[in-house]
């Protein structure tokens, strides 16, 4: 399994692969076969041309992306979506397991919780204009992958997409791709927010996505996060200074010449969308934030829990427990069948209003 500049040189006994509208199976010689119809744009041109890019997806339809046998590992995923990003379910299933894998609205997967386009560039994801979503994870599978989008909302939806894959050995030591989505909408008062809870296994949690909602005037980042690592209980191994710290900014992601705040994307961490009110209809701010554990990857041998604060200011210093609208998407590797996932909000918890 490649994925690094370092291996690039390398020679390897695998077989490249892709999967869009234009080939459905990712077969050997299988690509732009469909015949144009009479309303076709390329009706005039024939088969072999552009005729098939992308795919219509009626409400409550489910489509099936990819259905591919192994061994082998997905490198790279492409596409751009119409409609409300929140109502595409995109599912991942590894090897013959009937309970996703991955389970996320297409929007949170590619780190686009509010439904608008906001530019990212990272090393797992990138989100380019005018709407592309693009992700760079290993998802390396060893008898199947199979890769679905379902479409909750009560219109059709179109999307383009394509799936690049190699098929060959898998390494032994290789764990298999994990997402989750979560929203609470508003967090309780005086409750932590859980990222990720109920994995069991051995593995490795490599980020968090999240759409933050804020709901009170004044700063909201002052929230500590915590990874609870194989049996810690009340207190956690691993713990954090304050939310944009996590996110590996500072100072409340303030440019300090400007006093406003301040979007960066970088290969590892960013505050890459930042929604400010116009005054008149959008009343609360709202942010998009990453952070990729590439190179500090957190391991756990058996279970592992994550969970924010949500903090703010009282007028007289002391810490304001906050009723936020968050959202997260989590991401991590282990070895084994992950624990059933918490049920997905319905299509109305999912809304952004």
């Amino acid at each position: 399994m490649t994925g690094f500049m370092g291996d690039i040189s390398r020679v390897r006994e695998a077989e490249s692969r892709s999967i869009c509208p234009e080939n459905v199976t990712g077969a050997r010689g299988a690509g732009a076969m469909a015949l144009p119809d009479a309303t076709s744009p390329a009706r005039t041109l024939g088969q072999g041309w552009k005729v098939r890019p992308c795919v219509v997806v009626g409400a409550g339809e489910t489509l099936e992306l990819a259905d591919i046998e192994g061994p082998g590992t997905i490198q790279q995923i492409w596409m751009t979506v119409t409609g409300a990003w929140r109502h595409s379910i995109l599912r991942m299933y590894w090897d013959e397991r009937e309970a996703p894998a991955v389970e996320v609205p297409v929007g949170d997967f590619f780190c686009s919780g509010w439904g608008s386009y906001a530019q990212l560039s990272s090393l797992a994801v990138c989100v380019n204009p005018g709407s592309a979503f693009n992700c760079y994870w290993p998802m390396p599978f060893r008898r199947r992958a199979r890769l679905t989008l379902e479409n909750i909302a009560p219109q059709a939806m179109t999307i383009y997409y394509q799936i690049n894959y190699e098929l060959g050995e898998v390494e032994a030591d290789a764990a298999y791709f994990h997402a989750q989505f979560r929203r609470r909408n508003p967090l309780p008062y005086g409750e932590v927010y859980t990222i990720l809870d109920g994995v069991r296994g051995r593995g490795h949690y490599v980020g968090t996505y999240m759409a933050w909602g804020v709901n009170n005037t004044g700063w909201w980042g002052e929230g500590e996060i915590k990874f609870y690592l194989d049996g810690d209980e009340a207190f956690p191994t691993i713990c954090g200074t304050g939310t944009e710290d996590y996110f590996c900014g500072s100072y409340n992601f303030e440019n300090q010449k400007t006093h406003q705040y301040q979007e960066y994307t970088t290969p590892y961490a960013g505050l890459h969308q930042v929604i400010r009110p116009d005054g008149v209809y959008r009343s609360q701010q709202r942010f998009g934030m990453y952070r990729w554990h590439l190179t500090d990857p957190v391991r756990f041998r058996s279970d592992l829990r994550v969970t924010i604060q949500a903090l703010g200011w009282r007028s007289d210093g002391r810490f304001l427990p906050l009723q936020d609208d968050i959202a997260s998407t989590a991401f991590w590797y282990q070895t084994g069948v992950a624990a059933p996932f918490p049920a997905l909000p319905s299509a109305d918890e999912l809304e952004v209003i």
